[in-house]
């Protein structure tokens, strides 16, 4: 893949930028170029780095679900390194890919429960500016997963947020971390 960022990257180095590198390589099989870019800002790649990790060790919500959300978020946003890295996490934590596959294309899929496609377009709302969420879609949302998962996943989805229009902006762009894993390519979404 060929680099655009809007920022060059960076090139890791010392000590931090050998443990960055070896860990991005045992993680993913490569350095994402993302980290790269922000390596010019430590704060800032560390800030991410931190968010990562401890979302990562929220429980209250199912992991599927918050797949399905950050990839519709991607999708809608644009951010190809979001859908592809979130489809090789998918593949990586054994959560249905054939479904993540078909994310961006959602509506039109017919693999997708109601709750799925009530936490998709849950998603889809909260990114829209302004937002669109409605209080019949959270009322089912909340019936369905409970106070503390519905707010897990609302905070899941405001980060994707973040990190999606963050990558987008800097023209950070995937980097067929899927296919490395010999994975479907994702479907395209349908022109509306």
């Amino acid at each position: 893949m060929t680099s655009s960022t809007r920022i060059p990257k960076a090139e890791l180095t010392g000590i931090y930028g050998a443990l960055v590198k070896r860990m991005s390589r045992r993680m993913l099989g490569d350095v994402p170029e993302a980290v790269g870019v922000m390596w010019h800002n430590r704060k800032v790649l560390n800030f991410s780095f931190g968010v990562g990790r401890r979302i990562q060790k929220w429980d209250r919500c199912d992991e599927n679900l918050k797949s399905f959300a950050h990839m519709a978020v991607a999708s809608l946003v644009g951010c190809s390194f979001c859908l592809d890295l979130g489809y090789f996490h998918a593949h990586n934590k054994g959560l249905d890919v054939a479904k993540a596959r078909e994310v961006p294309r959602w509506r039109e899929s017919d693999v997708f429960t109601p709750l799925e496609r009530d936490v998709m377009e849950y998603a889809e709302a909260m990114t829209q500016t302004p937002p669109t969420v409605t209080d019949e879609l959270s009322a089912r949302l909340l019936e369905a997963l409970g106070p503390a998962a519905m707010v897990e996943l609302t905070a899941y989805i405001a980060l994707t947020n973040f990190m999606t229009r963050s990558n987008t902006a800097l023209g950070i762009e995937s980097q067929g971390f899927s296919a490395a894993c010999n994975l479907a390519p994702l479907a395209v979404a349908s022109k509306a």
